[in-house]
Parts: C-alpha cells; sequence; structure tokens
C-alpha cells in the first residue's frame, strides 16, 4: 500500500515537489530543454573501438581464424568471423551474434562449452577460453556488437607515414594561441573570449547569467561534492560584492573536501579498486593507502607534473625524508592496483598481461592514447606499430609489480608487499597483536608447515610409484593447495606485525627489477605439463620481445625499450640498460614538450566541471577520438595549465571564475538547432549528480555525514583473501562490501571489482577494472527502485524528517498533526535537499499530500513526513545540477 500511494504522489500530484524539477525519475524535464540529436547508426564511440581492438579482434585471429577466416585452408561450418559481415550473416547454422543477447549468441554459447556438441575452440585448437575472456565476449554482444572491421575480409595491416601521421591535430605541438577580441563586454576573461568566439562563428549568443541560488549549489557540488548549506546560501546570496563568487571559490578550494571530491575524479582514471577481480577477485588490503596518496595530492595542489612522475617512478625519484620517500612509493600503487588474473597458469603470459595493463592505463590515463592495442599487430587507426607497444612494455617487464595477495587455491601469483618506516608517520588500522596470539599463531604454522611437507612427500611418493597410488596424486594435490592457504594466511598475519605486536606499515607499488642478462625465453618442453613453475623470462631489466601476434610462444627480436616512435621528437630520453626506464617514460609524459599531457588534463579538468570534454573522447585523443569542439580554446587551457605550474587548482578557479561556467541552463531553441550537443557552451548543461555526490546529499541533509576521514577501508578490515569467500558480519545475507555501512564520504566505501556497494553501482559508478574519464549517465528502473526502498535511503529520510520535526515542534493544540508548522518544515526540507526554499504552488500541494495522509490510520507525524522527505530525494531536481 504504501508503494503505492507514494507512487500515485510522485506521479500525479508531484507538481509541490518540482516545479523546474520534472517527475521523480525522469532524466530531466520532457520538453524542448532535453532533445538528444539521435547518434550516427554506424558511428561507433571510442570506447567500443578500444573495447573491440583490445579484447575481441585478438582472440579472433589467435583463436578463430584458422577455421573461420577467408584464408582458412578448410572453411569450418560456412562461418567467417574475419569480418563484420561475416559474422552479421553467420554460418550454416545461422546467425551467431544476437546483438544485445548473449544467452541467444550461438558465438556465446559455443565459447562457453555449455552444450555438448557445441565448443569452441576446439580442444585441438586450445580449448576452452579463459573465463574473462568469455566474460569480454559476452560485454562486447550487451554492448551490441560494435565492429570497426570492414565487410569483407580483414583489412591488411594499415601502414602509416611518420610525417603524415604528426599532422593529426593532437600530435602538433602545444602553442598558446592568440586570444580573439570580444567587442560585446559579455566576456570576462580569456576563457570567455575564446568561447564566444565559436559562437560567434555559428551566430549563436550564450543564454543569460544563473541566478544566484542555482550558481551556489554548482559551485559547491563542483568543487567539493556537496551541497551548501541554508547558511552558506543565504550568506552568498546576501553578499554583492563583485568578487562575492570569487570568495566562495577560493574558500572551497582550500576546504580538505575538495581533495576528496576531485580525488574521486582521478580514480575513476587510475581504475582504482581494492581487489584483483577476474576469476580470483583477491582482496587488495592495503590499496587504500593510494586512494589517500591522490586525495592529499589534490588538497595540497601538487604540481601535476609531479603527480605524474610520482606515479610512474615514484620510487626512482629523489626524496629528503622518509616521510617523502613513504609518499613517493605509495604514488606507484598506480601501477599495481590494476585488475590481474591470479589464477593464469603461466608465468611468463601473467607477466605480460600485467605489463600490457601497465601499458594501457598509462598510455590511456596521461596521454589519451590506446596504445595496448598494438599488443598483437599494428594500431588499426593510430601510428603506433606493434614495435612501438613492446619498447614501451619493456620499461614495465623490467619492473617488479608488488601488489600483495596471498598465496593458495585459485592464487598462483602472490608478491611481497612494499614495507615502509614507522619514522614516515603513516596512519595504520587499529590493530594489535598480543604475545599469546602471537604465540598460538607460530605453533600453527609449524603445525601447518610439518602437514605440509608430509602430503608433499606423500604426492610425490604416488607419483614416484604410478598406477592405482597415482590415481590419487589428484587429491592429495587439493589438500596441498588448501595447506598452502592456510601456511599463508597465518605467516600473512604474522608478518603485518612486529615482535612488539604493533602493526607494519605496508603499500602497493613497483620497483624496478635487477639489472643484468635476462634468462632466455625460450619454453622448456613439457616443463608446465609436469607442474614446475618456470620463470616467466623477465626477472631482470631487459628489453622485450616482439611476440608475434602476441602470442606468448612466439618471441622475436628483441625492441630497444622506449616511447612511441612517432611521438619520439617531443623529448624522450635514452633509456640505460641499468635502468627500467619509468623514469624516463615519467619525465616524457610530464615534459612541457609532449604535445598531448596538457591537452589531456586540461580537457579533463573541464569535462569534469560541464559535464563534456571539448574533446569529448576524454581518453582516446587519437584518430579515432572526437576532433575538438574548440582547440583554440583548449590549446588556451593548456598553455595556461603549463604556465601556472601545472596548479589543478588555479587553473579550476580560472574555469569556475569564467562567465561561461556561470551560464544558466535555460534552453534556446535556435541555439539547440545548430548546437544540440551544446558543443559551444551557449549555456551550462543539466547534469545528473554522480554516484557519490546522491549519497554524500542524503547524508549532509539528514545531518549525518561524517567528514573527517576514514582511514582504511572495509577490505582492509576485513583483510587478505579472496572477496567472495568473505562475509564478516553480514546481516540477513548482507554483504559488508555491497551493502556497506558508513556515514564517511562515498569516496571512503569499498571499491572490490565486481561487488561495488549498490549506492555507487546503481548510479554508474565507474568500472574498477578499466580507465574511466567520463561515467555512462543511465536512466534505468532499479534507480527508482534503489531510491524508494533501500534501506539507507529510507534511513536518512526518516532522520531528515526527525530534524526537520524537531526543529519546528507542533502546537500542543494540534494533537502533533503531520500537517502542522507544515511551510516551516517544508521549507527547511527544501533548502536542505535542493538548495532553495518551495514556492506557494508547492507548499499548496504539499498541504494536499499531508490531508491525504491524515485520512490514513495509524500514519503520525514522522510517517507522514519520512515520506515526504523520500519523495523528496526522488526528485530530478535532488538528483540533477543545473
Amino acid at each position: 500500500m504504501r508503494m503505492k500511494w507514494l507512487l500515485a504522489v510522485l506521479g500525479s500530484t508531484c507538481a509541490w515537489a518540482i516545479t523546474p524539477c520534472s517527475q521523480a525519475f525522469q532524466e530531466a524535464p520532457q520538453n524542448q530543454d532535453e532533445k538528444q540529436a539521435p547518434p550516427a547508426a554506424a558511428k561507433l564511440t571510442p570506447e567500443q573501438l578500444t573495447f573491440f581492438e583490445a579484447k575481441i579482434r585478438p582472440i579472433l585471429i589467435k583463436s578463430c581464424y584458422e577455421c573461420h577466416s577467408a584464408d582458412s585452408k578448410d572453411l569450418k561450418a560456412d562461418l567467417l568471423l574475419d569480418s563484420r559481415q561475416g559474422i552479421q550473416q553467420g554460418g550454416s547454422s545461422g546467425a551467431v551474434v544476437v546483438p544485445g543477447n548473449p544467452n541467444q549468441s550461438l558465438l556465446i554459447q559455443a565459447i562457453r562449452h555449455s552444450e555438448p556438441d557445441l565448443k569452441m575452440p576446439p580442444k585441438n585448437s586450445g580449448g576452452k577460453l579463459p573465463d574473462s575472456v568469455i566474460r569480454d565476449f559476452e560485454a562486447w554482444v550487451k554492448m551490441g556488437a560494435p565492429d570497426p572491421r570492414d565487410n569483407g575480409p580483414g583489412p591488411a595491416p594499415r601502414k602509416y607515414d611518420t610525417e603524415e601521421a604528426r599532422k593529426w591535430w593532437a600530435y602538433q605541438p602545444v602553442e598558446k594561441p592568440q586570444t580573439p577580441k570580444d567587442d560585446s563586454g559579455w566576456s570576462r576573461g580569456d576563457i570567455d573570449r575564446f568561447v564566444m568566439a565559436a559562437l560567434k562563428a555559428k551566430d549563436l549568443k550564450p543564454v543569460a547569467d544563473a541566478d544566484k541560488t542555482t550558481l551556489i549549489r554548482r559551485v559547491y557540488i563542483d568543487l567539493i561534492g556537496l551541497p551548501p548549506t541554508p547558511a552558506d546560501i543565504d550568506e552568498f546570496v546576501r553578499d554583492q560584492s563583485s568578487d562575492a563568487l570569487a570568495k566562495v571559490v577560493d574558500k572551497l578550494l582550500a576546504r580538505p573536501q575538495f581533495g576528496e571530491r576531485w580525488g574521486r575524479h582521478w580514480l575513476d582514471v587510475a581504475r582504482y579498486a581494492e581487489s584483483s577481480g577476474k576469476d580470483s577477485n583477491i582482496a587488495f588490503p592495503h590499496a587504500w593507502r593510494y586512494r589517500d596518496y591522490v586525495i592529499a595530492a589534490f588538497n595540497s595542489d601538487k604540481p601535476f607534473d609531479q603527480f605524474i612522475r610520482e606515479q610512474v617512478a615514484g620510487d626512482l625519484l629523489p626524496a629528503p625524508t622518509d616521510a617523502k620517500r613513504a609518499e613517493q612509493q605509495i604514488a606507484t600503487g598506480f601501477l599495481a592496483i590494476g585488475p590481474k588474473s591470479l589464477n593464469e597458469q603461466a608465468n611468463r603470459q601473467f607477466a605480460l598481461d600485467v605489463a600490457d595493463e601497465q601499458v594501457d592505463a598509462t598510455s590511456q590515463a596521461f596521454i589519451g592514447l590506446t596504445v595496448s592495442c598494438a599488443r598483437c599487430h599494428d594500431h588499426r587507426f593510430d601510428p603506433i606499430s606493434q614495435r612501438d607497444y613492446y619498447a614501451t612494455a619493456g620499461i614495465f617487464l623490467s619492473t617488479q609489480t608488488n601488489y600483495g595477495t596471498l598465496a593458495g587455491v585459485r592464487n598462483n601469483h602472490e608478491t611481497d608487499l612494499i614495507e615502509l618506516p614507522r619514522s614516515a608517520g603513516l596512519p595504520t588500522l587499529p590493530k594489535t597483536q598480543t604475545p599469546a596470539e602471537r604465540t598460538r599463531l607460530k605453533a600453527d604454522l609449524a603445525t601447518v608447515t610439518k602437514d605440509y611437507d608430509e602430503a608433499l612427500a606423500e604426492r610425490r611418493e604416488a607419483v614416484r610409484q604410478g598406477g592405482a597410488a597415482q590415481d590419487n596424486a589428484a587429491q592429495k594435490q587439493i589438500r596441498i593447495q588448501g595447506l598452502i592457504t592456510r601456511k599463508s594466511q597465518i605467516e600473512s598475519q604474522l608478518e603485518s606485525f612486529d615482535e612488539a605486536g604493533k602493526p607494519k606499515v605496508f603499500a602497493m607499488g613497483v620497483q624496478d627489477r635487477p639489472a643484468g642478462s635476462p634468462p632466455s625465453l625460450q619454453t622448456r618442453a613439457g616443463a608446465q605439463a609436469r607442474g614446475r613453475r618456470q620463470p616467466s623470462g623477465f626477472e631482470r631489466i631487459a628489453d622485450s620481445p616482439l611476440f608475434f601476434r602476441g602470442e606468448v610462444t612466439q618471441p622475436r627480436d628483441r625492441v630497444p625499450r622506449g616511447v612511441p616512435e612517432f611521438l619520439a621528437w617531443s623529448g624522450a630520453a635514452p633509456i640505460s640498460d641499468k635502468a627500467s626506464g619509468r623514469k624516463e617514460l615519467a619525465d616524457w609524459l610530464a615534459s612541457r614538450t609532449n604535445p598531448l599531457t596538457a591537452r589531456v588534463l586540461s580537457n579533463r579538468l573541464w569535462h569534469w566541471l560541464f559535464g563534456q570534454g571539448i574533446v569529448v573522447s576524454v581518453d582516446n585523443f587519437g584518430t579515432m577520438g572526437e576532433a575538438p569542439s574548440n582547440q583554440a580554446l583548449l590549446d588556451h587551457l593548456a598553455t595556461r595549465l603549463i604556465e601556472n605550474g601545472w596548479s589543478v587548482k588555479k587553473t579550476i578557479r580560472e574555469i569556475v571564475l569564467s562567465r561561461t561556467y556561470q551560464l544558466a541552463s535555460t534552453h534556446d531553441e535556435r541555439s539547440f538547432g545548430v548546437d544540440p550537443q551544446n558543443a559551444l557552451m551557449w549555456r551550462h548543461s543539466k547534469r545528473r549528480l554522480d554516484a557519490e555526490c546522491i549519497r554524500d546529499a542524503m547524508l549532509a541533509s539528514s545531518g549525518q555525514l561524517t567528514l573527517e576521514p576514514l582511514v582504511g577501508s572495509a577490505v582492509a578490515v576485513a583483510g587478505d583473501g579472496p572477496i567472495v569467500a568473505r562475509r564478516p558480519g553480514a546481516r540477513g545475507g548482507a554483504d559488508p562490501f555491497v551493502d556497506a555501512q558508513t556515514t564517511h564520504r562515498s569516496v571512503y566505501l569499498p571499491v572490490a571489482r565486481d561487488m561495488l556497494p549498490d549506492a555507487l553501482d546503481v548510479f554508474d559508478a565507474a568500472d574498477p577494472s578499466m580507465v574511466t574519464g567520463a561515467r555512462e549517465t543511465t536512466n534505468v528502473p532499479s534507480q527508482a527502485l534503489f531510491l524508494l526502498n533501500n534501506d539507507f535511503v529510507r534511513a536518512q529520510a526518516k532522520l531528515l524528517a526527525q530534524n526537520t520535526i524537531a526543529a519546528f515542534p507542533a502546537p500542543a493544540s494540534t494533537n502533533n498533526a503531520p500537517a502542522a508548522k507544515l511551510t516551516e518544515r517544508a521549507t527547511m526540507v527544501f533548502r536542505l535537499t535542493l538548495g532553495r526554499a518551495p514556492g506557494a504552488e508547492e507548499i499548496k500541494a504539499a498541504s494536499k499530500f499531508f490531508q491525504r495522509r491524515v485520512g490514513q490510520s495509524k500514519v503520525t507525524a514522522l510517517d507522514a513526513w519520512t515520506d515526504f522527505c523520500l519523495a523528496i530525494y526522488n526528485t530530478a531536481e535532488f538528483r540533477y545540477l543545473n
């Protein structure tokens, strides 16, 4: 019953809550103001192209083309998989892909090996693909099976002329453009002059400025991710000075919440997570130190070029103190926190996959290029050769990645962590280990070690005897794996504390491998089949071979370490044979002469403030990315960033104080007809709040938000081990990671891969396995259901109602009727949630709402006001930023 009447309120009489808000679950008002131009039917997004080239095409080439391509000696099932047309037409069994529906796609059924007569690839061609690859194909089909290949046999590798490739706009040196003149008097600074010049070129004009209540909410959400308090709003509205907004901006930039808001933006790009993901999903209990490093870096306004150097090569930089050395080591967690297939059996394959992930993250995050697409073949769209790829990969293959994790079942690649000195003064979880606990753990370790040695001897004897005895070897191996897991757990507990029971300080990160001659890369036949762990061949600093078609078994000539050849002109230094090359790479990435770095960052800042970058494809500045809507403006921002000493705060301040940022979101029919995407900035586009802001705004409105930073995270508290196997403190099936309970800001919620908290997942939080410079924004039924029914949301609504009733108690004569003090209470709720007072029509509608509630039996004032607050949380105005 409650659901029915609440939906009725939101759907019919909701006008009281939404004069400019629209109905509760609309993306935004469905009128001319929110029309969207239809996308080109055949055009693929940069993200789709990258996904296909990195995840799909290499597997098709490796595992399918032998039997299903135009070059196949014996074409099987009349099925061609080397072209888009071939996949669309299918073979003798019909269509193999149903875009959007993996379960109905024969291709997915075949690679799942779910049908006894449909298993591809067959055993003689390598057998079933890894689960992670199958999931990639399922995701590809879900997104519509985007395929950039020509309709016909796969095209020959594209050849590039280096000089011609450099003509692409993003590869040109960044030069300060001449500032246009604006005689209209509209512009307040150079940013506005560049915007006005682009508008004039299309005979467009900007809309009016935003009102002060809209502007103060906008700037608070954008800079610190929290709504302004009623006192903040009143103070700004009363201040009629010309620098009123500048004073607010300076105050917000100095608040510690700035780093939490903008650090979260970078954590999206850095694919921050606290577990390995993929098949095993093992916890990374020390990942939170990188999170805190990022937040601190934005709060201190660390120059972005230094921010780059520390994340790529912090361990190789000079450090005057233990604290600085520890900070720089933690920064290299950027390279260590990526997803990993810890269940991979082959060491060499694992090493190549880790390096590939690091190449991908580094190139997309800092220079907006998809270098990893050239792992198996020359890049299909950008002038990045396969040699370029292995030149970069060699840098990371010469690097030891320390991410920790426990040895045991489904984890074949545990590593040490990096121990930091206690003198660095870093925080630790409030844990200790008593002498009794330490003694017990040592005794347990001795027992488990003895059992392990005996079990290992028994298995060896069974293998030696052969016959029936050997049949039991597999069962004995299972017991051995269990003992390895238990032994690793005890060792981890002992190594996490010193002899006095104080916690040690650990971090994820990277370090250079030792210099020297690398071991041979030739495969020792049968070694893996006999169960011996063989070296990967990347145990020392060395150039990487070029692996033909990306095949681990087909190394060719070694490629000298370096950066992509077509960009080497921009200042890359030679790499010593005694160093990995990460420092040289970091210096090149952070160079003033690099044509991409300052542009990419400036574009990211613009995107995070306006909801759309000057280059829409924020992670791809290559030839398949979008061209800039205003390149002169982008180059102006890039040069100003460098002139400001790579200061993020100064750049943000200049943008926010521009008149362009302060425009209203008013619709203009003519401008919309010319520029429906608002690429030229004739208005400020409406945006939905991201997941963290929605949750934090509810906590702020209910008075429950804890502003103190959280030490550690739920994953750190739970400790080492598989994520999926742990449910500490779960109630009624609740999970501590999915149903995370904390009043701290959402940036401190646990981020386990494939198990994001519901509050984040439902509102399109970034996939922590991918570089995400631009989050998706969806409008789906699960969001409405979450806001109506989730225990957390209802709890905040009830607390807001309690606070409102307490602030304006009902007179005794009203017998605590729900509608008592209606105007005062409704005004308080509106100001705390929407940043404004309700209008007369909204008060009138609210009165009708409470009259209806009075007629229902057993309805208390708290019940009625809780539902009122819940309805406000469900309005579009609460979830959107004008």
